[in-house]
């Protein structure tokens, strides 16, 4: 689940940053840790679970100000943007959105990206641990006619839940009509946003970049409403693990491809025939999708009770070693220990029976399609 180190809790506290909604989480009490270099809410006052809970049957606010924020323009931004990730821009429509990755000469993932074409230019949203890596790579990479911006002076507010369209209704009509992994401009309380519908639990919602000043407002204005809790990011973690969704620096890393991350979506198939088509490592993820790879990212659920934890080893029936767990925890929506990890491939069968070591114990565990949860996405 969440990882913060006790180095980082040491951390003097003047290198670490604060996003515009500081004030109100120690307004709300909340209990802040150093996640990603920024002092951030881990948890408020109801606790991770019930956080987690509430997020699942009404809608909770997420601050995520400390992720990237960057617009890409230029006439050859769409060119860009294929130099340097797998995917397929030239038909990203405007108003559209799309999960993409960075891709390093050995196909291993960079970080992962939302991009948003706005029809101007393309909306980028990046990880707090890699933005700052991601911008310099980018901007290395960047061709005459290009500009990129960070969008410093804006943050980044996440309203989710199976009732977040209804309580945006009442502030922003327009935003409910988008589809899932839409995104416009709009106003909201006479300030103008850029809203994308999509989120990081597996559940409807919206996430919307808004001035740095004006963020607090908002963020008062949408807590007040009876549906929304603010929710910290140890739920939010908890929630991603449930919709099966990959955490950077823990699922994928610069070591694990989009083949062997099960991201084969992310990857233009019509690229991938075209020998004129460049990005880095598109070789190595060529061979992998004609050859099969040895290892494949999956989900595990516990037949125990004990949680299951990153970096936990996982065993054939005959105690060998065959993977380890990237991601993992207690789900509190099915009540059991759930995981993500990577495992030779000739175990990666839905239903293989599996065992995790838990300290000195033995745990029965099983291969499980994910999502842990069914996706709620509006479409």
């Amino acid at each position: 689940m969440l990882t913060v180190s006790s180095a980082n809790l040491n951390m003097n506290v003047q290198t670490i940053k604060r996003t515009p909604l500081y004030p109100l989480h120690k307004e709300l009490g909340a209990r802040l840790v150093n996640f990603a270099g920024y002092e951030m809410p881990v948890q408020y006052s109801l606790g991770i679970k019930k956080e987690h809970l509430h997020v699942r049957k009404k809608a909770g606010l997420f601050d995520i100000s400390h992720m990237g924020q960057v617009n890409l323009s230029g006439d050859l931004a769409v060119q860009m943007l294929e130099k340097i990730t797998p995917s397929d821009f030239q038909s990203l429509s405007e108003s559209r959105q799309r999960y993409s990755l960075l891709t390093n000469n050995n196909g291993g993932i960079i970080d992962d990206l939302m991009i948003t074409n706005t029809g101007d230019h393309f909306f980028i949203v990046v990880n707090a641990s890699c933005k700052k890596n991601d911008i310099e790579y980018m901007r290395n990479q960047l061709s005459t006619g290009c500009i990129l911006e960070e969008v410093s002076d804006h943050a980044l507010l996440a309203l989710q839940g199976p009732q977040a369209s209804t309580v945006m209704q009442r502030f922003c009509p327009e935003a409910t009509k988008m589809d899932f992994m839409t995104g416009r401009q709009f106003i909201i309380n006479s300030t103008k946003c850029f809203i994308n519908r999509c989120g990081y639990t597996g559940e409807d919602g919206f996430e919307i970049s808004i001035p740095s000043e004006s963020a607090i407002t908002l963020a008062k204005l949408l807590l007040a409403e009876d549906e929304v809790e603010a929710i910290g990011l140890g739920a939010r973690d908890s929630l991603r693990l449930e919709a099966g969704l990959c955490l950077y620096g823990h699922d994928i890393d610069e070591t694990t491809t989009p083949v062997e991350a099960n991201l084969n979506w992310v990857i233009s198939k019509s690229r991938i025939k075209d020998s004129s088509q460049y990005y880095p490592g598109i070789e190595t993820i060529r061979n992998q999708l004609a050859d099969g790879i040895s290892r494949l990212r999956i989900g595990l659920v516990s037949e125990g009770k004990s949680p299951l934890r990153e970096g936990m080893t996982i065993l054939n029936e005959k105690e060998e070693t065959v993977g380890n767990l990237s991601s993992g925890g207690f789900s509190p929506s099915i009540e059991k220990p759930i995981a993500i990890g990577y495992i030779d491939k000739e175990y990666a069968g839905i239903g293989t029976k599996l065992i995790v070591k838990v300290r000195d114990r033995i745990q029965k565990v099983h291969v499980i399609a994910m999502p842990f949860i069914t996706h709620q996405y509006y479409k």
